[in-house]
């Protein structure tokens, strides 16, 4: 009895598991931060941190729910990630926000007299180190901010944290694909999650 009163609140991921296990979502680096241990599974053999999925998951809709109260024109997702770009891009398309994939102009969020001066009401960013730039001007305007963060990221400014790979092509395409199914289901754009056609290979940056 006890046994089943602890399975019982195990909800189904939103994907199999071995869905998330062979995209590498789980596969963490070799250092990790004092901030991400709370997102350790394990550590391999070979020194790798593995990350939990099923708190992936967990918190994938939990950013899906908050994403999707937002206007999306409000939305701003970043990724100077060469293998975040093209799902950030999609993400973006798919929800209807902006987004920045490759360099980000310092002032973007700051300097409204930049062309591309943006005024988002939260932030989206790929990897906190690697966009560390819109993460400061976020933390500059007081903007609300959910990073995709790896086993070896600082967290400190990030208000909401999903714990991923966010480093390998897979593992990215995964995470933005399931996302943006996410928020427009919260959204009550899509009924059911059938409905969204697009597939994590379309995700999926090129090599």
């Amino acid at each position: 009895m006890e046994n089943e009163e602890q399975e019982a609140p195990r909800q189904e991921l939103l994907v199999p598991e071995d869905t998330y296990l062979t995209s590498g979502v789980h596969i963490g680096t070799q250092q990790k931060s004092a901030d991400m241990m709370q997102f350790i599974f394990k550590i391999r053999t070979d020194g790798l941190y593995v990350l939990d999925v099923r708190q992936t998951d967990e918190r994938i809709r939990t950013a899906g729910a908050l994403l999707a109260r937002y206007d999306p024109k409000n939305v701003l997702v970043v990724s100077a990630r060469q293998y975040g770009q093209k799902p950030a891009r999609l993400f973006a398309e798919a929800i209807g926000s902006a987004v920045f994939a490759g360099r980000f102009v310092p002032g973007t969020m700051t300097n409204p007299n930049l062309s591309l001066y943006t005024e988002p009401k939260i932030l989206l960013v790929t990897d906190p180190s690697a966009d560390q730039q819109a993460l400061r001007e976020a933390l500059n305007i007081n903007v609300p901010i959910v990073g995709l963060c790896d086993a070896n990221n600082e967290t400190r400014n990030v208000d909401f944290v999903i714990p991923t790979n966010n480093k390998g092509r897979r593992a990215l395409a995964t995470v933005y694909w399931l996302l943006a199914r996410e928020v427009l289901k919260m959204r009550g754009d899509i009924a059911s999650y059938d409905e969204f056609k697009p597939t994590i290979d379309d995700y999926e940056a090129p090599l």
